[in-house]
């Protein structure tokens, strides 16, 4: 097998360089809905693993099979970023491309500048269950495992959409030698004892209905990493940059940077309040933009999602909890309504909001939340969102 992994690279030349980890069974083309953003301020590299996509067959770095390590994937990872000549970059991996990152950023930390762990885990379950599956694939091939992968990948809801058949596709046609050295590698792995280790600065996403590698995996990784940023991504199952296009590349602008120029802020913070506040909202706000609110909207969409909601200080959730207050003590009842659809998209929770509702009765007032209840219930109610208030 060449010893230079099959990629894609988009974006600038002179741009740093992030690479973009796939998970086991996919091709480079489960990022694509992100690479368009990114791609205007990183040089974007995807990268094939052993077997799939256009990398070829075979066991990693001349391995035998069933000894491949994430070691061994993690050492082809620097050949290919030697190979274009990048001393360091940022790195975004889901699930075992994760764990490539992850290992990377622990043994070779002055390669890694930030780091982004997506439906990933420090331990992939039970050795037993990987060895298990390459033998399964090695004697059957990648189709023994398909039916298997749209539970495992996608929420019920997802699972018969154009996008998730193609990702599908790309695991039939996955090598079955390939597949299953990646299966050995992820059998052997066990990063918890290293994850303080990890010095770049990172970010970990979980899918809330991710049952490959469930939000507690994800805990572990912030838990374990020191100073972590964590994001639970609802309605999102295993690839989540698949499911939740918008609500990933949100969280990954903010967390690889704030945008450089005018035109960066206003495309980065369209995204962001889209995956925010939905599209549906902002296409009617678009919509409804006249000469009069055209700079106005501009404004907001630069500065408020462009500039603070990209920023990587705090996580979506917790910026909605301090919207939701601000709006309460200012009693903006219609922002607030808005904003309570919005936290719910962040990932709060009834309860969540519920408890800062409680909170800003102590420091915004109690006629304040009483208003603050009756516009979040009616929201609530009115989305069909199950209460236990």
């Amino acid at each position: 097998m060449t010893s230079v992994l099959h990629h894609r690279i988009d974006g600038p030349a002179q741009a740093p360089v992030l690479v973009l980890g796939p998970s086991l069974g996919t091709s480079l083309a489960v990022w694509d809905a992100q690479v368009p953003a990114l791609a205007r301020r990183y040089r974007v590299v995807r990268y094939d693993l052993p077997g799939h996509g256009g990398t070829p067959a075979g066991s990693p770095a001349g391995t035998a099979p069933g000894a491949t390590r994430v070691a061994d994937l993690a050492a082809l990872v620097l050949a290919l970023a030697d190979h274009l000549g990048a001393e360091q970059f940022a790195y975004a991996g889901i699930s075992l491309g994760g764990a490539v990152g992850a290992h990377l950023a622990v043994h070779h930390p002055e390669r890694i500048t930030r780091l982004a762990l997506v439906c990933s885990s420090a331990r992939f379950g039970d050795p037993a269950g990987w060895h298990e599956r390459a033998a399964l694939v090695r004697e059957k091939g990648t189709d023994a495992v398909a039916p298997g992968a749209l539970g495992r990948w996608f929420t019920p809801d997802f699972a018969g959409t154009h996008t998730a058949d193609r990702l599908v596709d790309d695991l039939c046609a996955a090598d079955a030698e390939g597949y299953a050295a990646c299966c050995d590698a992820l059998a052997t792995y066990d990063l918890r004892a290293e994850l303080p280790r990890i010095t770049a600065p990172t970010l970990v996403l979980a899918g809330r209905a991710d049952t490959a590698t469930p939000p507690a995996h994800a805990r572990e990784l912030a838990d374990g990493i020191p100073e972590a940023s964590l994001i639970e991504l609802a309605g999102a199952a295993h690839l989540a940059p698949a499911e939740r296009p918008e609500a990933v590349l949100s969280a990954l602008l903010g967390h690889f940077g704030a945008p450089d120029s005018d035109d960066n802020r206003y495309a980065e913070g369209m995204a962001v309040r889209r995956a925010v506040l939905g599209d549906a909202h902002v296409d009617r706000a678009v919509a409804r933009t006249t000469e009069f609110t055209a700079d106005f909207q501009d404004y907001i969409t630069r500065c408020a999602w462009g500039e603070i909601w990209t920023r990587p200080g705090l996580d979506r959730r917790t910026r909605s909890c301090l919207t939701l207050t601000a709006l309460i003590a200012h009693g903006h009842q219609e922002e607030l309504a808005m904003h309570v659809r919005a936290a719910i998209r962040n990932g709060l929770t009834p309860e969540d909001i519920k408890e800062v509702l409680l909170h800003s009765a102590v420091y915004c007032g109690v006629p304040a939340a009483n208003s603050a209840f009756a516009t979040a219930q009616r929201v609530l109610t009115e989305d069909g969102t199950p209460l236990t208030l």
